[in-house]
């Protein structure tokens, strides 16, 4: 029940992050998702795109150091509270959430949560246990 997601290493200079999106552009790669944390010298650009295996051959032609990694992309209604709850259970049953970002989705008030935790099988088994839609592959969440 994961989606792929890459994770991208950049230097954290003026225009790296402008330099990366234009290759995944030219190469008509949809980025879905982008998520972008820093540290002095550097940063991890991670990303849903509509074609993994492209956009990692893409990047790594042009000299990106990159990795594929699971993700959970749940489905949360746009309603307050949905975010908190979804949350609630996954802290009730011990699971830490390492990362997280949204994702928009196509369909009306719906956003998918992209989120690494600690047991990613056992929070996605928990989440479709208590009602909580999970995104498949990248087209699901069209």
């Amino acid at each position: 029940m994961a989606i792929k997601q890459i994770s991208v290493f950049l230097e954290n200079q003026p225009g790296k992050l402008a330099d990366f999106t234009s290759v995944l552009s030219a190469q008509k790669i949809n980025l879905r998702a982008i998520s972008v944390a820093e540290a002095s010298d550097f940063g991890i650009a991670r990303i849903i795109v509509d074609d993994v295996f492209n956009a990692v051959t893409i990047l790594k032609s042009e000299n990106y150091i990159c990795t594929i990694t699971d993700v959970l992309a749940v489905e949360v209604q746009d309603e307050p509270g949905m975010l908190a709850n979804m949350i609630g259970i996954l802290g009730a049953e011990g699971i830490n959430i390492e990362y997280m970002y949204t994702i928009l989705g196509k369909k009306k008030d719906v956003a998918y949560m992209i989120i690494r935790t600690n047991a990613d099988e056992k929070a996605a088994k928990i989440l479709d246990s208590k009602g909580f839609k999970l995104a498949m592959n990248q087209e699901a969440m069209n």
